[in-house]
């Protein structure tokens, strides 16, 4: 589990990364636009597909953003129900060996009761 714990922790880094560069790259888009407003300047086809770009910027890293937020719900799921089963496993042995210590303790032996021998 030690391994999913490091996985996840680098996941929410990643994230959080990401999630900055995000705010980077669309305050940057602002600065730019009131800048162009601000002076009225015209811009050219390059000036407008280089805004483009900068809200594809911002459009690609809340994806990658979504993909990792599915991917630690996912491993969250994975470690809740992995842990569950090993619970149950776990609970499964001990509540067996206990049964066999009853039943080959020899102290009380029911009539339905068969004696296992070595």
């Amino acid at each position: 589990m030690q391994t999913l714990n490091s996985l996840e922790q680098l996941l929410a880094h990643i994230k959080d990364v990401q999630l900055d560069v995000k705010e980077l790259s669309y305050d940057s888009l602002m600065k730019m636009s009131r800048f162009i407003e601000r002076n009225n300047l015209e811009v050219d086809e390059d000036v407008t597909i280089a805004l483009q770009y900068q809200d594809i910027i911002t459009q690609q890293l809340s994806a990658i953003v979504e993909a990792i937020e599915s991917t630690q719900n996912c491993l969250v799921e994975f470690k809740e129900n992995a842990t569950h089963e090993i619970e149950e496993r776990l609970s499964n042995i001990l509540q067996e060996a206990k049964e066999k210590k009853d039943r080959f303790s020899g102290k009380s032996v029911d009539a339905d009761d068969e004696i296992e021998f070595f």
